[in-house]
């Protein structure tokens, strides 16, 4: 069974519909809404702030969700996947994005709506991206504008995917 603990007071809250790996680690104020899928060894601490997962998110192996203690809260929308072992830290993200394996998204960065982090990208902090992009290198500098097509080929189907994985899992939370 997953590391689910509270700190300081503060439990996770976590809605109905999700599926959390059993060697997953959640502990203090972080709240996911329904959908949410946390893999294996996946890590995400609101022990000094708060984490705030919207529906539909996939925290996948080893990512790294934190923030910064008085200072940053972690905030991501709905349908976003956060690829293998990425670092999600003290950011916002905003709905319908892709954040790509090994990714490092920094404190106060900001990622709009309709958008790629290629693989082994760094956002720096305070980094405001714009919507509808691809994104790629460190740091990061856009690549190419994001066609429909490709919003439809890779952030919808990774996101959808995510959920059909999730149910092939023994034992859904």
């Amino acid at each position: 069974m997953a590391l689910i603990k509270t700190i300081q007071g503060k439990s996770p809250q976590l809605d109905k519909a999700h599926w959390i790996a059993e060697n997953a680690t959640i502990v203090g104020d972080v709240h996911m809404e329904d959908g949410v899928t946390v893999w294996y060894n996946a890590v995400i601490r609101g022990d000094v702030n708060s984490v705030q997962l919207g529906k539909n998110v996939n925290v996948q192996d080893g990512v790294v969700i934190h923030c910064t203690y008085e200072k940053s809260k972690t905030w991501v929308g709905e349908n976003v996947s956060i690829g293998h072992n990425a670092i999600v830290h003290g950011c916002h993200i905003a709905s319908n994005v892709l954040i790509g394996m090994g990714a490092i998204i920094m404190d106060h960065a900001v990622i709009n709506s309709n958008t790629i982090i290629a693989a082994g990208s760094v956002v720096l902090e305070n980094s405001q991206l714009e919507p509808n992009a691809i994104y790629a290198g460190t740091p990061v500098r856009k690549v190419k504008t994001l066609s429909q097509d490709q919003f439809e080929q890779e952030i919808e189907r990774i996101a959808s995917n995510y959920r059909m994985y999730a149910d092939w899992q023994e034992e859904p939370r």
